[in-house]
């Protein structure tokens, strides 16, 4: 269920990067990306008023993305559901999930390894930088693992 609830919020994210595209995506994302590691985040309420101020720029493309994220995930887990079953694939969408979400951690939710989701928070919380960079090493383990080196890892 967890990994179902994941892959609806990664869709999610890929649709509204699409939308955001066309206006100056890469103006916003270093915008971001040295904010996230230029600087130590005091307490979470730097991110809620990043995403407060994004969305009230840009309700409507909100809007849409939610609109396509529902018939999208329900397409994706019903066509492919099988397929996201395999061990491959778990590889797969948790290295997407660390180069993307990697500081938040979401890779480590969606293997099931719920108290290193939560270290990757505490770490983010005190210094951004380093769990931009661990979600980064992380992306590349995953990378050069094999499926029998991946799975114990997925707990």
């Amino acid at each position: 269920m967890l990994q179902k609830i994941i892959l609806a919020i990664v869709v999610f994210i890929v649709i509204l990067l699409a939308l955001t595209f066309g206006e100056a995506i890469a103006y916003d994302a270093f915008a971001w990306l040295s904010h996230l590691t230029g600087l130590v985040i005091h307490n979470f309420s730097d991110i809620y008023y990043a995403i407060k101020g994004y969305v009230s720029v840009h309700a409507g493309k909100v809007l849409i993305a939610l609109a396509l994220t529902v018939p999208i995930s329900l397409w994706i887990i019903k066509n492919k559901g099988d397929e996201l079953r395999k061990p491959h694939s778990h590889r797969k969408i948790a290295i997407v999930l660390a180069v993307f979400l990697g500081w938040l951690g979401a890779h480590r939710f969606y293997l099931g390894q719920i108290g290193w989701g939560i270290v990757f928070l505490i770490i983010l919380y005190f210094f951004a930088p380093l769990a931009v960079v661990l979600g980064f090493i992380d992306a590349i383990r995953y990378m050069f693992m094999t499926d029998d080196e991946f799975e114990p890892a997925r707990v």
